[in-house]
């Protein structure tokens, strides 16, 4: 579990693949996520929950698999590109984004990119539309790894929007990012959870309605049959 509070900018220094198939991601400058770090552990990078497969001082290894590559960018990571960094929480950490579980849906590009004062107002278009049913104005989403406030949602076009502190800006990767570029995007698990909850008591409602009508008319059918 995470908190969309980046911690810190590393920077990529090898993407590869295996002779088995798999993928390795390599990052550097990482050194403020490793200081309690363990094989095994979880480090998020871009938002994306990862395993730490290899570690020293400065740099870290995550091994990558089909599913992460079609669903987020990290496949289109190159040496040199910045990335967001942050370690799962521990107990002691205080929750000041959201809950975020490190599993991305889908990405997002950059639309639009408009300076406001000390701010910069972002629009998104995903490239999965049906996760824009996910988004609500003034709710949460993840955007690689940082956790933001939606400002604007347009259904029709499967468009969203947020605006960033002058503070995240110089603390996360989106300000270095060109309209077209990949984000990553994981909406609110509540959401999720919400709509399949509604979903199933709708359809056992339905359902069962559905049996009850059946039933009434087989017997009013059977009772005229009788008579």
């Amino acid at each position: 579990m995470f908190t969309g509070i980046v911690e810190h900018i590393g920077e990529v220094e090898l993407f590869t693949k295996q002779d088995d198939g798999n993928y390795t991601l390599t990052i550097v400058k990482a050194s403020p996520v490793l200081g309690d770090a363990h094989i095994g552990d979880s480090i998020a990078v871009n938002g994306t929950c990862l395993t730490v497969t290899w570690f020293d001082g400065d740099s870290f290894t995550v091994g990558l698999i089909p599913e992460t590559l079609r669903r987020t960018n990290l496949g289109s990571l190159t040496k040199g590109t910045k990335v967001n960094l942050e370690r799962a929480v521990g107990g002691d950490v205080r929750f000041g984004g959201h809950y975020v579980q490190g599993h991305v849906d889908t990405v997002c590009t950059i639309v639009g990119a408009q300076a406001e004062e000390n701010a910069i107002n972002y629009s998104f278009e995903l490239r999965d539309k049906e996760y824009i049913d996910y988004i609500v104005e003034k709710g949460f989403i993840c955007l690689d790894g940082t956790s933001l406030t939606v400002t604007f949602v347009d259904y029709d076009k499967s468009q969203f929007g947020i605006s960033m502190i002058k503070h995240t800006q110089e603390n996360v990767v989106m300000p270095l990012k060109h309209l077209g570029d990949a984000v990553n995007v994981e909406v609110d698990v509540m959401g999720k959870l919400i709509k399949k909850q509604v979903g199933l008591y709708m359809e056992r409602e339905v359902s069962g309605k559905l049996e009850q009508m059946i039933n009434s008319i087989v017997d009013k059918k059977l009772g005229s049959l009788k008579q």
